[in-house]
């Protein structure tokens, strides 16, 4: 029977006509081998045809996998499979006594398919959730299966790879000390005289939200670490209630703040984990650029503030670490990310997206690999020196083009 299948949020209906959802690693290496397309839907929360494997192919969950997470506090590793989500990992995690150096805003989201597009969290020293990774399980075209370990040469290429190397059935993340977070939140951030390397290094993580409705920020978050002081922050007044980075909507659903201390996967994201996002009343970009021109990015949209506002929910505003994954978008340099989280409503989001694009052209943003962009493909290329291998690295391990789709294709450079 034909199904229509949907991403996460429900702007994009996939062509291919089968999801499968193999529940064993044999299963999956057959219908690998016997596939002519094959892409992984992961959780579903992307917003572009990234995992598209077109009318010819098949889209594959990992989701009935037997789920491994299997933890080694000597080495200070875990090992995790791809169909794992990052809720469930860091509960056993820290029941281990140890901890992820950080989480992205939502802990809902699959540990591949992150890793894969180059997803994050904040904090000027923390790096993207790809930079703990230490070796790549994949289950190549042909069926069989590869490990990739850091040090090989190619191993920068194999972990923010956007799907076309194969499908990630496991992955070894490193693991530090566990450690507990408080939460604070500050209230009208102005703009004007902002100090943005000094607020956005006051804590282990730091968010900065906007409406573009006016200049400056409605909320900042601040989570810090709790074996770190948190110097008092001149600013801003702090909240005087719990907050929803959306206005609006029910701050329940949010993470404790107030500054109550609580383990780091409670307080790194900023939604909990047992409430569930609604699906389909949203759209989101994120453009992720230095972050020595954070200040004169925050500006260039500020003078856009009246195309922006209407049609955005929230703006979002983090820090991510350089790493050296060749499809990251904070490769080679210390970043600051912009992310938009707009109405359900792609004929009018686009015009606004593009307007947002080109303020910040001047600054080469590199949009994340999951969301809406429109930036053309030459113009990623030349962001992305590393691309060139990356080419190289799809052709040695699948010429057959099993794991690629037009998305992939038409960022990489033409197959020589």
């Amino acid at each position: 029977m034909t199904q229509t299948l949907t991403n996460w949020a429900g702007n994009i209906t996939y062509a291919a006509k089968e999801l499968h959802r193999p529940a064993t690693l044999a299963a999956l290496r057959t219908l690998v081998a016997e596939s002519p397309r094959v892409r992984v839907l992961g959780s579903g929360h992307s917003f572009n045809r990234i995992a598209e494997p077109g009318s010819d192919g098949i889209l594959l969950s990992l989701t009935e996998l037997p789920p491994t997470i299997d933890v080694d506090t000597a080495a200070r590793t875990v090992r995790v499979s791809g169909g794992v989500r990052y809720a469930e990992l860091a509960r056993r995690v820290r029941a281990k006594g140890l901890a992820l150096h950080n989480m992205a805003s939502l802990p809902h989201i699959s540990v591949a398919g992150s890793v894969a597009t180059g997803t994050h969290g904040s904090g000027v020293a923390n790096g993207s959730l790809a930079a703990a990774v230490r070796e790549v399980e994949l289950i190549t075209a042909d069926g069989s299966g590869l490990t990739i370990t850091r040090g090989e040469d190619r191993f920068d290429g194999a972990v923010t790879a956007l799907g076309a190397l194969g499908v990630v059935t496991a992955l070894t993340l490193d693991l530090e000390a566990d450690f507990e977070v408080s939460q604070h939140v500050f209230t009208e951030l102005p703009l004007e005289g902002l100090d943005f390397e000094k607020v956005a290094s006051h804590a282990y993580s730091v968010s900065l939200f906007t409406d573009w409705g006016r200049p400056g920020f409605r909320q900042v978050w601040l989570k810090r670490r709790t074996d770190q002081p948190l110097p008092d922050f001149p600013w801003a007044a702090p909240a005087t209630e719990a907050m929803h980075p959306v206005p609006g909507m029910p701050a329940r659903n949010c993470t404790e703040q107030f500054g109550v201390p609580g383990p780091w996967h409670e307080r790194l994201p900023h939604f909990r984990a047992e409430f569930t996002p609604s699906n389909g009343s949203e759209l989101q970009s994120e453009y992720l650029l230095p972050r020595s021109d954070a200040l004169a990015a925050l500006h260039a949209l500020d003078a856009i503030r009246g195309t922006i506002a209407p049609l955005l929910q929230i703006c979002e505003v983090r820090t991510v670490a350089a790493d050296r994954q060749w499809l990251s978008p904070a490769y080679g340099r210390d970043t600051v990310a912009l992310h938009f989280t707009w109405v359900d409503d792609m004929a009018a989001v686009l015009p606004v997206v593009r307007r947002v694009e080109q303020a910040l052209e001047p600054f080469a943003p590199r949009p994340h690999w999951g969301k809406v962009f429109a930036v053309p493909a030459q113009a990623l290329r030349e962001r992305y020196p590393r691309l060139p291998e990356f080419r190289a690295l799809v052709d040695s391990l699948d010429p057959a083009g099993t794991f690629t789709n037009a998305f992939v294709e038409d960022v990489l450079p033409p197959r020589s």
